[in-house]
């Protein structure tokens, strides 16, 4: 598997694992529980701020952030609309990468003012890694409340994604499945509607 695809496949991945955390969170009461949907509302816009910024750096122009939060929060449903259309944008830009604009680093600078550089393949894992670590903290307010996360991993993705992959092959092993980047891409046009209802670092 080249880089490309397999951060295609990350980003599907990501893509994906935002539905699914979305949909669960539907399952929580505002009013019951403010202050918990308050904290998750916090930590998914921070993965948004730092994936609008980083959309940004990829482009080489200025992001227009001095934070890796809003200080207002958005609603549920903006912030799962605001989501999408950043996913989308992802998938949309990596399939136009070549493989030596994948490896081309740039220049960027953080929030707190500090310089950086990162090839454009290594922006996008950190796209992924980042908001993996910060969905698990979303579930883990979840848990508390006694509401099931969503078990968002890459292995059950993949297998939900290409069902194929779990047959076995007439010599004993699972067979293997292609990529079909497409499946995925489309999901993503679904309507899938919700309800109104320390800082961070990048």
């Amino acid at each position: 598997m080249s880089s490309a695809s397999l951060l295609t496949s990350l980003l599907q991945y990501n893509a994906w694992a935002n539905q699914e955390l979305f949909s669960e969170l539907r399952h929580l009461d505002p009013v019951a529980h403010p202050a918990e949907l308050h904290a998750a509302l916090r930590i998914l816009n921070h993965i948004l701020v730092v994936e609008r910024i980083f959309v940004a750096n990829l482009q080489g122009i200025s992001h227009g952030y001095s934070a890796t939060n809003t200080q207002a929060t958005p609603t549920l449903e903006a912030l799962y609309q605001a989501v999408q259309d950043t996913d989308r944008w992802y998938l949309e830009y990596v399939a136009g990468l070549s493989p030596e604009q994948l490896a081309e680093r740039l220049h960027l600078r953080f929030v707190d003012g500090d310089a950086g550089c990162m090839s454009r393949e290594e922006m996008l894992a950190h796209i992924v890694s980042h908001g993996g670590y910060h969905r698990g903290a979303v579930g883990r307010i979840m848990a508390q409340l006694a509401l099931a996360p969503p078990r968002d991993i890459y292995t059950r993705f993949l297998h939900q994604a290409e069902p194929e992959r779990r047959q076995v092959s007439p010599g004993g092993s699972h067979a293997a499945a292609a990529t079909r980047p497409e499946q995925l891409t489309a999901s993503l046009d679904e309507e899938d509607e919700v309800p109104h209802d320390s800082p961070n670092t990048l």
